[in-house]
């Protein structure tokens, strides 16, 4: 998250975010990301069927390894809206282009917001002039104001460090609070690094990264049409070039890593509704695949998650979740512990203390860990309660 209202820049990166009337009340509600120039990328996108248009164009532009620019507009989400919205996000881009003196390919383009509605498109055509003009080198924060939807708070994140014999920056924004679930969330991630890597490096990096992060994450179980995570790396630091084989390159990831799992906890945190951040660690599993699917069982039931809200110890919806995920295990083996409060073992309750384990359930964090002692994989997931203001929220959400 942001914090102290520091003003954050990314050397070679300027930014903005407007109001061009697509929201309500003058809100922000177009974004840019500009690199001074062209920069190597990676992206991951949702696996939905019903991708949105910005998402179709950018999956066949990233494949060039090059980008510029990223606008995005909040407020109609141009999915499901055919030829038509293809070919409105196409003006968009060729304006942007024009504006920026670049070549229309190394436009991205990013929309969020609700699914079925055509873009908007003259208001962002009259608006792209002022967005372009008003770039400037600590906009990282408008433009992230830009894409909020449903979010309560900007999401940003950022790390400096020494990277192969210089300083380099990396930052983070995030957008999202519902319809959070893997592959990728109701989310838009964007990435800026100085750093200078290879794109080979940069692509395999990102996508291990998002994996452990982005990927390990759940607020209602739901897949989104406009999800994507972007990043662009414009090399302006002059370090040495990082590549695939290289023990710097190490650096590099963990400090990515740390931006990402800022952000992506922070949009559990910010979940619709949410008032409990729950982290799922199932271990002891004969493999990665077979803990995941565990913890999804626990992070996805709305049993489970209704529990947390009404802070009710009923630790036995976690069991009964877990032992419908259609992983094997050994009931007589398996361990359950809320907090650290361990509650079932041996197939049998545990003899802890109940009025413990109520406190505990009224914290906003609560850890469980399971056990299935059949193994030595273990996997992590982060998500949220569920509550009356997530039903009221997504209720109403495109009146």
């Amino acid at each position: 998250m942001i914090k102290n209202k520091i003003k954050i820049s990314v050397p070679g990166f300027m930014a903005n975010g407007i109001s061009v009337g697509i929201k309500k009340q003058e809100q922000k509600d177009l974004g840019l990301i500009y690199s001074t120039i062209p920069a190597q990328v990676a992206a991951v996108f949702t696996k939905n069927t019903f991708k949105a248009a910005p998402l179709l164009i950018n999956e066949e532009r990233v494949k060039k390894g090059m980008a510029q620019a990223i606008i995005t507009n909040s407020g109609c989400a141009n999915a499901a809206t055919g030829k038509e919205g293809y070919r409105d996000a196409l003006i968009i881009s060729d304006a942007l282009s024009k504006q920026l003196k670049i070549r229309e390919e190394l436009v991205l383009l990013g929309s969020t917001g609700v699914i079925g509605k055509r873009l908007p498109v003259k208001k962002i055509e009259n608006g792209i002039g002022k967005l372009v003009n008003g770039l400037n080198e600590t906009g990282i924060e408008d433009a992230e104001t830009a894409m909020m939807t449903t979010d309560k708070y900007p999401k940003i994140a950022v790390r400096r460090g020494v990277v192969g014999a210089k300083d380099i920056t990396i930052c983070g924004i995030a957008k999202g609070a519902g319809m959070i679930e893997p592959n990728m969330a109701t989310l838009l991630t964007y990435v800026m690094t100085d750093a200078l890597i290879d794109s080979r490096a940069l692509n395999t990096v990102f996508h291990q990264v998002i994996n452990s992060t982005f990927n390990s994450i759940s607020v209602d179980g739901c897949m989104s049409t406009n999800d994507m995570a972007i990043i662009m790396a414009n090399g302006l630091a002059g370090n040495n070039p990082l590549e695939k084989v290289q023990a710097r390159l190490q650096r590099f990831r963990d400090m990515l890593t740390e931006v990402l799992m800022e952000l992506c906890q922070a949009v559990v945190r910010d979940g619709e509704g949410a008032t409990k951040f729950i982290s799922i660690m199932v271990k002891g599993a004969k493999s990665k695949s077979e803990a995941r699917s565990a913890a999804y069982a626990v992070a996805n039931s709305n049993l489970v998650k209704t529990a947390f809200f009404g802070e009710d110890p009923n630790w036995g919806r976690v069991l009964a979740a877990l032992g419908a995920s259609g992983v094997n295990m050994d009931r007589e083996k398996v361990s359950l512990n809320i907090s650290d409060i361990l509650v079932f073992s041996q197939n049998s309750p545990a003899d802890f203390n109940h009025n413990k384990l109520r406190d505990a359930f009224k914290k906003d964090r609560i850890d469980i860990e399971v056990d299935l002692a059949s193994g030595d994989k273990s996997y992590y997931v982060y998500t949220s309660d569920l509550s009356y203001d997530y039903v009221k929220i997504n209720a109403e959400y495109s009146t």
